[in-house]
């Protein structure tokens, strides 16, 4: 089975890299769907390592560490991913005169 190990701190280090860069991006040409992209991205990978913790073979109990750390980095990175892209929404919405589904947030944005 392949496991895209996350918790390697190289690749860690190279995709925090990527999400800061694709968020500055997106920030840059004030387009949400790019951060949302990110968001996606890091929720389909976050699926792929429950369904591949829940589907592990007994002679690979092993690898259960592995995952066990790779989701709980998703999970951060969902987290950071959907905070960008709330913040990026705020600054589209902004910067093109568009009302906002929701500004729920709005309280949060003004202290930041």
């Amino acid at each position: 089975m392949f496991v895209f190990d996350i918790s390697n701190p190289l690749t860690l280090l190279l995709m925090l890299a990527a999400t800061v860069l694709l968020i500055f991006l997106a920030q840059e040409i004030k387009k949400s769907m790019v951060a949302a992209v990110v968001l996606f991205i890091y929720l389909i990978l976050l699926i792929v390592h429950v369904v591949q913790i829940a589907t592990l073979s007994e002679e690979l109990r092993y690898m259960m560490s592995t995952l066990s750390r790779c989701i709980i980095i998703d999970f951060v990175f969902v987290f950071i991913s959907f905070f960008a892209y709330l913040w990026v929404d705020d600054i589209e919405t902004k910067a093109f005169g568009k009302k906002s589904l929701d500004d729920s947030l709005d309280w949060f944005w003004r202290k930041v």
